[in-house]
């Protein structure tokens, strides 16, 4: 197959982008599509893997403010009048359980991540490339919220019954609603730590994917450098 230069694309992909990527367009015209695919799909995976190792061990998610999973918003504006109650214990051990399921699941991501790396379009590639500092992060929640919330699920309603979370958590909830102060967003507690999990995991391959591309250098990558380096 003939490899077209990633210029031609160009005109139509940073028409919104135009004027703060500028400087980037001639550097782009020098990159084969075939080279701005494989870049892409290297940052893709290299933010994705880092993601899956910071955050699937202990303390990935309780031990990091950014992603940690709190009570539900509508328990927190309860919390102190349950602990008052006598809940403060099961308050405590609740968000520490919601957040050693969601460590306990993150690694089922990395199957379905790499998965979608590798069925990446070149239309993925040049959407991604004249994207925004989080484009890779929304290409990932595209393509993978969906099949992650079934994997996740099972993962996480393992690792809750183990620890007594959902136990937790309906007698909290339970009191919480018959005082008149809570209703939940989330069918189950485990609903609810599978969309925080996702949020958290989300989120970090998007600080991965900035890191990328305010230093493609630092990647120690030459193809990272020479694709990511030609936006700058």
């Amino acid at each position: 197959m003939q490899r077209r230069q990633f210029a031609s694309a160009l005109p139509v992909l940073l028409l919104p982008f135009a004027l703060p990527r500028a400087r980037g367009q001639a550097g782009l015209a020098g990159i084969s599509e075939l080279d701005a695919s494989k870049g892409v799909r290297a940052a893709l995976e290299k933010g994705a893997l880092a993601a899956v190792q910071l955050l699937g061990r202990q303390d990935g998610f309780l031990g990091n403010p950014q992603v940690r999973i709190p009570l539900p918003e509508a328990l927190q504006q309860v919390a102190g009048l349950l602990s008052t109650l006598g809940f403060r214990r099961q308050l405590e051990e609740l968000e520490v359980s919601m957040n050693r399921a969601a460590e306990a699941a993150v690694p089922m991501a990395k199957p379905l991540l790499v998965n979608a790396v590798q069925q990446m379009s070149v239309d993925d590639a040049r959407r991604i490339l004249g994207g925004g500092d989080t484009s890779v992060t929304d290409f990932f929640a595209q393509k993978t919220r969906q099949p992650l919330t079934e994997t996740f699920l099972p993962v996480v309603h393992q690792a809750t019954a183990k620890v007594g979370v959902v136990e937790q958590y309906e007698q909290v909830s339970r009191k919480a609603q018959g005082l008149g102060f809570y209703r939940p967003q989330d069918p189950t507690v485990d609903h609810y730590v599978t969309r925080k999990s996702l949020d958290g995991l989300f989120f970090m391959i998007g600080e991965e994917e900035k890191k990328i591309r305010r230093d493609p250098v630092g990647t120690g990558s030459a193809l990272l450098q020479k694709v990511f380096g030609s936006l700058r």
